[in-house]
């Protein structure tokens, strides 16, 4: 087993050439400067609206970078390119903001192709559901704040039930584990309850639904204990992905306009420490329980490291992955994956239009993650030099 080093830059761009690493460097460069960052979001986004012929140029530059194409089958050849270097694909069909059955709908027919893909190609472990991208978000926020609904939003949540139900039953006789995103906190109840009411009706042999615990929110680990002593009681599996979150300022924000105590810690030490402690409560209760370590923090990722090391648990467990967002932290991807350690990439794809208020709000998070885009920047340049330095 290779010792990890996540300084290599020569393993952590192997599968980007010059072009494509000078075009990360300049995109990085410009996600450092939020002002130019918003300025262009929106006008990319206005310039659509109206029919400017623009999309070309945003496939080529932020698209190429976050995003694995348009269609499924576009997709398929980064994902044969990722499995060289054995690291694992989740397919994200990243459609939002729809508030159309038929929209949802076509969703969820995604999510079953993209399923029985899976099936037939071990290269992707797992697939993933944000749930609105299968039912309205005003629909959501009203279940989760337990409100009355009207005979028309009942027979909407009955239709994003069945969606759901689907979607699952897919997964579990394929056996396919789908990760269960994360959003707002003004809907997130209402996924956590419907999504522990897919976990006890298939997780009875292994988790293959997955939920996703933000830990900059200070109630996500108490969640986490409490899961798990109903996962005990219930007989079941569950499965964790865990993020820290990348909606700090738009949560405290809505907070202060509503009237209630802001869901996110105040202080990133807090999260780090969360998310540190979260990942030991896995591990310690790995025999019901699957992890994902969605991070793109180093110091977090040599803490699983560690602890595995710690319990005995060998880094080929299938129980334990890894996972950053294609486009991003390579250095830790494909040094993990050099390793031993299961790895995979969030690889986007969708219709260029229709994936923009993903690639915005990347652009934006990325804005915002103190350090990111410096480390991102040093790495590339660093392998810039080494590739065109003087041959001894």
């Amino acid at each position: 087993m290779a010792n990890l080093d996540f300084d290599n830059t020569q393993k952590a761009f192997a599968l980007k050439n010059d072009g494509q690493l000078n075009r990360s460097y300049w995109l990085f460069r410009l996600m450092q400067k939020p002002i130019l960052v918003n300025f262009f979001s929106r006008l990319t986004v206005q310039a659509l609206k109206i029919g400017l012929p623009i999309g070309p140029l945003v496939k080529a530059t932020i698209f190429k970078q976050f995003c694995a194409g348009e269609t499924l089958q576009e997709s398929e050849s980064v994902v044969a390119l990722l499995k060289k270097v054995n690291v694992g694909s989740i397919l994200d069909y990243s459609i939002e903001g729809k508030e159309r059955e038929e929209d949802f709908d076509n969703t969820r027919d995604e999510l079953l192709r993209i399923v029985a893909l899976a099936k037939t190609n071990r290269s992707i472990p797992y697939t993933c559901l944000k749930l609105t991208g299968i039912a309205r978000h005003d629909l959501l926020v009203k279940v989760n704040d337990k409100k009355a609904l009207t005979a028309e939003e009942q027979k909407e949540l009955d239709a994003l039930k069945a969606r759901y139900h689907e979607i699952c039953a897919s997964c579990e006789a394929s056996d396919v584990p789908i990760y269960i995103d994360a959003e707002d906190y003004c809907l997130q109840g209402a996924i956590d309850s419907l999504t522990e009411e897919m976990m006890k009706k298939y997780n009875t042999k292994k988790a293959i639904i997955q939920t996703t615990a933000q830990l900059y929110r200070w109630d996500r680990l108490d969640y986490i204990k409490q899961l798990i002593i109903w996962a005990r009681k219930e007989h079941i599996f569950i499965g964790l992905k865990l993020v820290r979150g990348a909606y700090w300022e738009k949560e405290n924000e809505r907070a202060h306009q509503m009237g209630y105590k802001s869901p996110v810690h105040s202080l990133k030490a807090d999260t780090d420490r969360d998310y540190d402690k979260a990942l030991d409560l896995c591990l310690e209760n790995i025999d019901i329980v699957s992890i994902c370590a969605g991070t793109h923090n180093e110091a977090s990722t040599l803490h699983l490291v560690a602890k595995m090391k710690e319990l005995g648990i060998p880094n080929t467990d299938k129980r334990i992955c890894c996972s950053q967002l294609f486009g991003m932290s390579d250095h830790i991807t494909y040094n993990l994956a050099e390793s031993g350690y299961n790895v995979t990439k969030y690889l986007p794809y969708g219709p260029v239009k229709s994936v923009l208020p993903y690639l915005v709000r990347r652009a934006q998070e990325n804005t915002s993650i103190a350090g990111q885009m410096s480390r991102e920047l040093r790495l590339i340049s660093e392998e810039k030099k080494r590739r065109h330095a003087p041959q001894s």
